[in-house]
């Protein structure tokens, strides 16, 4: 199944084994020159005359072992031994820039501990990276640490893309170093490009971006991050440094590339899925006779929940006639009283004026209005009507317990009154609706196709609304938006209370607003979470328009309906994540990769596409042979290096081509080659270039650190040239 799916599982960390030092006896008193690749991810280090470096993460951390209570100073491998440890973790660099030098003290006394060296100096020669245009203060204090820590006899700086050139073209039998090209060298935080004409790199013409393996493994952490923002464990960038190198690559097209997966078997096929561990739920299995009785319990609780929203119902339409009968009999004492009386009464049952009042009346008498039309569509129990014998008696026959008798009999009859309009509009709808339907009936016999189409366009008019709605809805959501903009103006003209001026209220002037019912509407449009009633009645005259499409019309599905259309999600939408169930650990766990493979790996010839404001690859590279002439150019493009970790990416030669070839005349020859060993090629060609006299003429001494500063190196063709001394 994993393989049908193309699924990969996150490897389990690597089992660490302890590494002993290096026996120091071959290389004392010789003076063999030493090998530091100081890079951002790899410290890579040894003697000139090994085979290979060893190689560590250039990473420390000061931990404090819980059982003894002693601190520990971890590097490399052993940080992920303790897993306390990986929170205190860093690195000698700050981006690109050699910042930490306490912590590149510790990376060098590592270094030197496990090449065996037991002397109180290093009494070598070193030869160090350092990265293209290096600040003058990151270079002094490496040299000062060098010089004044461990005491070597002589330093040498170099760029680690010119070393990588100079072993891939290296000449056998070795003779001078004349070649020609072009490096482009991936590093962690940055990539460079520098041209290279009879063996010297013209350092004045390099360039550097600011992107490099770092930003592409954070670039693919906030991808996938956006794509999975629920997902149940956390990602590291460790693991995502893995999903780069594992599954991304480079395409020559990518534009072309987004047009082919638009199509979602495309997009599926594409895609390579990422399994996380996970940890199945444990399910409690129950018999039939439990879950019957579950099913039971569960059916009596929705029957009492059901009892009990009916009787507050009932509570609630029952004090909301009391309401409007108090409020009934209080506005026929406006009458009876003075109107200081009055409006002394007004103010202590809490309004302000008779159109308040009137207000709250009408608004009860709307909500039971709209209670009573929502009772049960059954016929209405025949009832007794009520007698009142004392409404049509005159007052003055009647001694003061009558009157109070009679005023109740007043409001009970004009409660009885409004109920059987109720029933009478009720009546008259019921026979509307009946006769509506007889000549809808009538209309669908004569012309069942036509009928058909009028109930679809009626069904997509609905529908239409809907979506209008729901799409204003999401435009709310950003305060930027028209819908937005509007809602915060209408909330603004509500808080400004210039409707009546305070001088005018104090004369007598009313607010009005409030007496029209469509004045309420402006609290609907600005409450985004509330369902309007339209809403509501919309949802119901769809489903009933889709009930009758479905009853007789044969070419309607259930497919046709909207809540099949809304529950059908996008294709493309669901092949770019897919959605698991909620009980699915294993689903839920796993990260899908589709279009971000290609477009981390773009982001390196369009880093703005990540949110960096630089150019990419192919425009630095144009920008540097435009500085050369035709001729020279040439000899540069016959042999373009692509060097560093990265540049192991499927598909970069490729990309590189198809960036290159357009800014080349068509009768130029354009060659591109990858390192042999991109990531170990830089240290051989150190190795390789200690063991020629060069190495000592371009090498600082301490006599010269000592005259000219730790800023100062001797210019040459593999090192960088600001602060330099010609030779």
């Amino acid at each position: 199944m994993s393989d049908l799916l193309n699924i990969t599982r996150v490897p389990l960390p690597p089992l660490l084994t302890p590494s002993a030092p290096d026996s120091y006896d071959d290389h004392r008193s010789q003076g063999t020159p030493l090998i530091i690749d100081n890079g951002s991810t790899n410290l890579r280090f040894g003697f000139c005359t090994s085979d290979a470096p060893r190689v560590q993460p250039n990473a420390i951390a000061k931990y404090k072992e819980r059982k003894t209570n002693k601190p520990l100073l971890l590097f490399g491998d052993g940080i992920d031994t303790e897993s306390g440890a990986k929170a205190q973790a860093r690195t000698p660099w700050e981006g690109d820039v050699l910042l930490n030098f306490d912590a590149l003290e510790n990376a060098l006394d590592y270094a030197f501990i496990h090449l065996g060296i037991d002397a109180p100096s290093i009494e070598h020669p070193v030869l160090m990276t350092e990265r293209l245009c290096s600040p003058l203060h990151s270079r002094g204090l490496t040299s000062e640490l060098m010089f004044e820590q461990y005491s070597v006899p002589s330093l040498a700086y170099c760029v680690d893309g010119m070393m990588s050139f100079y072993h891939n073209n290296l000449s056998n039998p070795p003779a001078p170093f004349t070649s020609d090209g072009l490096v482009v060298s991936f590093n962690t935080a940055s990539t460079s490009i520098v041209p290279i004409l009879n063996g010297k790199g013209i350092m004045s013409h390099a360039k550097r971006i600011p992107w490099g393996a770092a930003q592409s493994t954070d670039y693919l952490l906030k991808l996938i991050q956006l794509k999975h923002p629920t997902f149940p464990t956390r990602v590291t960038s460790a693991q995502a440094a893995w999903m780069l190198q594992s599954f991304c690559e480079f395409v020559p097209d990518y534009p072309a590339l987004l047009r082919t997966l638009a199509e979602p078997r495309a997009l599926r096929a594409a895609e390579c899925i990422v399994q996380f561990p996970f940890t199945l739920p444990v399910l409690e299995e129950k018999t039939e006779e439990e879950l019957a009785r579950i099913a039971e319990r569960r059916k009596e609780q929705g029957r009492k929940l059901q009892e009990i929203a009916a009787k507050t119902r009932m509570d609630k339409l029952v004090q909301k006639e009391r309401d409007l009968q108090y409020l009934v009999s209080l506005r026929e004492r406006r009458d009876e009283e003075s109107k200081k009386e009055w409006a002394n009464t007004l103010s202590e049952e809490g309004f302000d004026s008779d159109v308040a009042l009137e207000g709250v009346i009408k608004k009860l008498e709307a909500d039971l209005k709209k209670a009573r039309k929502k009772d049960a569509d059954g016929e209405d129990m025949e009832e007794e009507p009520p007698s009142f014998p004392l409404v049509d008696v005159p007052d003055a026959d009647l001694d003061e317990d009558g009157l109070k008798e009679k005023k109740k009999q007043r409001l009970m009859k004009a409660g009885y009154d409004a109920r059987e309009r109720t029933k009478r509009e009720k009546e008259r709808e019921r026979e509307e609706r009946e006769a509506g339907e007889r000549r809808e009936g009538d209309e669908r016999e004569r012309d069942l196709a036509g009928w058909a189409t009028k109930l679809r366009k009626e069904q997509e008019a609905i529908m239409t609304k809907i979506k209008e709605r729901s799409r204003r809805k999401a435009a709310l959501t950003d305060r930027k938006s028209a819908a937005a903009q509007a809602r915060m103006k209408s909330i603004a003209n509500l808080a400004a209370d210039d409707r009546v001026p305070k001088k005018r209220r104090k004369n007598g002037g009313e607010d009005m607003f409030g007496a029209d019912d469509a004045d309420w509407a402006i609290y609907r449009k600005i409450n985004t979470a509330a369902a309007s009633e339209d809403e509501e009645d919309d949802m119901l005259n769809l489903l009933a328009v889709e009930q009758k499409l479905l009853t007789y019309d044969p070419s309607f599905t259930i497919e046709h309906t909207h809540a099949s259309l809304a529950s059908q999600r996008s294709a493309l939408i669901s092949a770019f994540r897919p959605q698991y169930e909620e009980g699915d650990a294993e689903g839920r766990t796993r990260i899908h990769l589709s279009v971000e493979r290609w477009r981390v790996c773009e982001a390196w010839f369009s880093p703005s596409m990540a949110g960096v404001d630089s150019a990419g690859i192919g425009e630095v590279v144009q920008s540097v042979l435009s500085r050369f002439s035709d001729g020279d150019k040439g000899r540069l493009v016959k042999n373009v290096l692509v060097t560093g970790s990265p540049s192991q990416l499927p598909g970069l030669i490729p990309r590189m081509q198809a960036a290159l070839r357009p800014i080349l005349p068509p009768e130029t020859p354009l060659k591109i080659v990858r390192a042999a060993e991109p990531s170990l090629d830089a240290w051989k060609g150190m190795a390789a270039f200690a063991k020629t006299d060069e190495f000592t003429r371009v090498s600082v001494t301490k006599a010269e650190y000592e005259e000219w500063g730790g800023e100062r190196v001797k210019r040459w063709w593999g090192g960088n040239w600001n602060s330099s001394v010609q030779m």
